[in-house]
């Protein structure tokens, strides 16, 4: 009974650091793929790999599940779909940075509505002024932001939220990752539609699926399978701001890949985001020494059926 608290915390901590570090930069490979393919064709063509890859990695057994488990897994499915296409409409029209900032408003809501203590709530303010001046960057700096892809990241937002939630209650339903693998076979159905046109794209130049697949992974395959395991250790609040780091990564991959400027106010505000996740995780460990089975590393709430 100790090893899993013991290691528990501390993994899923690094969890969320690896899942923050892959994810941006498997965007910032994708984004090279929008003049060919178009971000919801990326999508699409990102997802279905991905959900190969799993499905013959893991071998799920769908077959075995409950009613609530297909459920939990279809929702999950749908909140994949929503926040991978949504999100990569928008990073056609903004920057990486700006983009993953403002969709991290999602997982911020989540914390702040789930926290109950007061040093949580202080550095989600933190986290939430970092947000701020990444927007008045945007609006005040070079690139100004178009309003279509902010309103495309918001939506992103809303469904990382569900995707956080939905997480949780996959982990907690389904051993190891079928879930998650049977949840991006759905999410690839539902795209299929947006993703038939690039097949003959893909076909005719093989270069491009390459390109495809690494995205897969370092966009799908390792940031989800992190995370699904990170939301098995912490609770939702702790996961949605330690995700606070994933800005910083995305500054520094729209800078290293793309070429994308960093100023010093989005600079500022990458600072004040890592600040409330190192802040956040370490108040949690200080939590659960002291506050036992009500601290913040106890079980992610569970969703209604």
């Amino acid at each position: 009974m100790q090893k899993p608290a013991a290691s528990g915390p501390l993994v899923g901590v690094a969890l969320v650091v690896g899942s923050c570090l892959s994810l941006p930069f498997g965007a910032a490979v994708a984004s090279q793929l929008f003049p060919a393919l178009g971000p919801w064709g990326v999508t699409s063509l990102r997802i279905a790999i991905a959900a190969l890859l799993l499905v013959v990695i893991v071998r799920p057994r769908p077959g075995r599940w409950t009613r609530s488990q297909w459920l939990t897994v279809i929702l999950f499915g749908v909140s994949l779909a929503g926040v991978n296409g949504f999100f990569y409409a928008a990073i056609d029209r903004i920057p990486l940075g700006p983009a993953v900032a403002i969709e991290f408003l999602g997982p911020l809501v989540l914390a702040a509505v789930l926290t109950r203590r007061l040093a949580d709530a202080a550095w989600v303010g933190v986290a939430l002024l970092g947000m701020v001046l990444l927007g008045i960057d945007g609006l005040v700096g070079a690139e100004a932001l178009d309003p279509l892809g902010v309103v495309l990241v918001l939506i992103a937002a809303g469904f990382w939220m569900m995707y956080i939630r939905l997480g949780a209650r996959v982990g907690a339903l389904i051993p190891g990752n079928s879930g998650l693998a049977m949840g991006l076979v759905v999410a690839a159905v539902l795209l299929l539609p947006v993703g038939v046109p690039t097949v003959p794209v893909v076909a005719a130049d093989l270069q491009l699926l390459l390109l495809a697949a690494v995205t897969a992974v370092l966009a799908s395959v390792i940031p989800y399978s992190f995370e699904l395991a990170a939301l098995r250790r912490l609770p939702q609040r702790v996961f949605g701001v330690l995700l606070s780091l994933e800005p910083a990564f995305a500054t520094l991959a729209g800078w290293l890949i793309l070429g994308q400027d960093a100023t010093p106010l989005r600079l500022l505000a990458v600072v004040l985001v890592i600040a409330a996740s190192v802040g956040t995780t370490l108040g949690a460990r200080g939590g659960r020494r002291g506050d036992g089975a009500s601290g913040p590393f106890t079980a992610p709430i569970p969703l209604p059926d």
